[in-house]
């Protein structure tokens, strides 16, 4: 494992044109691609048999637009992750390739580089075992590995790029897997209006002010499981969504009874634009979302989050007046990368 630095490798981002033409040169090597950090963010862990390479991202990019994953070549990664949405999914589920949909919602691609558990239950340990998943799952892409490898491996483009980027003769799942991975880790959100606030280069308004106060004092509770810089928490919680669990969440993968109804705290980076929320997209708007915290949390639900069960909430309630939820949300929006969703590195290069 390695740490990425702060700068960029080149002075600006290769195209895939660009970076196409370099496959004709049998002495040209990959360039290295160096992850810019920005201000406040630790430095993002690299894993050393996964090298970052101008080239590698390409090529990853290229896949997660690319339907030629899917059985009828018709889905791709981005059809349920839109960059316009934070790379999450504007519907509360996702269809599948044989119409198929699923049981949870989307999550937002962004910051995944810092993770250390992926999808809601956690059930992946990298962003490369997490990339593996979305192929073969019969109610995602549903296609076999193998099947994927015969049409990548038949492809008239692919094998060259592998063997650039890789050194590969034949393309396999794995290399696959690392491609996608390189690509997701540049999906980097730190340039939103509350950002430029920490680096004294903006000003909240009186209400986002009173809001940012709420969400990192004990009135709110906010922080503890949507800190800065990432918003989001390396735990798992159930943050008393219903009083019985339906969803077994982080149990499936443990089958600890302590694990019941637990799920990953989801970054709020980008939050207002990657509604509908929760695990199962129950909630259409945010302020739906801050009005559940503040008077519907399910104290009683087995294995309840002791947050949810702090003194100063009575029969779950945090007693937030109908200007102060107005006020969290005001903050939230703040949480907005106009950058990140208009950044041509992270569109569609097909």
């Amino acid at each position: 494992m390695f740490f990425a630095t702060t700068l960029f490798a080149c002075e600006r981002d290769l195209s895939l044109q660009e970076v196409n033409s370099d496959f004709t040169d049998q002495n040209s090597r990959p360039k290295p691609y160096f992850i810019r950090v920005p201000q406040g963010f630790p430095q993002m862990p690299i894993p050393s048999d996964n090298p970052m390479t101008v080239e590698g991202v390409e090529l990853g990019r290229k896949l997660f637009f690319d339907p030629i994953l899917s059985k009828d070549n018709k889905q791709s990664c981005g059809g349920c992750h839109f960059q316009s949405n934070g790379f999450a999914d504007p519907n509360r589920f996702s269809v599948g390739v044989d119409g198929i949909a699923g049981d949870r919602n989307a999550m937002a691609l962004v910051n995944l580089g810092w993770d250390k558990h992926f999808f809601w239950d956690g059930r992946s340990a990298t962003m490369e075992i997490q990339a593996l998943e979305p192929v073969p799952n019969p109610i995602e892409m549903h296609l076999s590995w193998f099947e994927a490898m015969d049409k990548l491996n038949q492809h008239a483009d692919y094998p060259q790029l592998f063997k650039h980027v890789f050194g590969a003769d034949v393309i396999d799942s794995l290399l696959v897997a690392k491609a996608i991975a390189q690509f997701e880790r540049t999906l980097i959100s730190g340039n939103s209006k509350y950002d430029k606030v920490r680096r004294g280069q903006a000003l909240l308004s009186e209400v986002e002010r009173l809001g940012e106060a709420i969400f990192f004092s004990e009135t709110g509770d906010c922080f503890h499981c949507h800190n800065y810089p990432f918003f989001n928490s390396p735990e798992f919680h159930n943050n008393g969504l219903q009083q019985s669990i339906t969803d077994s969440g982080r149990f499936l993968i443990t089958r600890r009874s302590d694990d019941l109804g637990k799920f990953k705290a989801p970054t709020l980076r980008n939050i207002a634009l990657t509604a509908p929320y929760m695990h199962d997209g129950r909630f259409t708007t945010l302020k739906q979302v801050v009005e559940f915290y503040n008077n519907s949390v399910n104290q009683t639900s087995p294995n309840v989050d002791p947050m949810m069960q702090k003194p100063n909430r009575f029969n779950g309630s945090l007693g937030l007046s109908p200007a102060e939820v107005d006020a969290v949300v005001a903050f939230l929006e703040t949480l907005t990368d106009e950058d990140f969703i208009k950044n041509p590195a992270f569109s569609n290069p097909n």
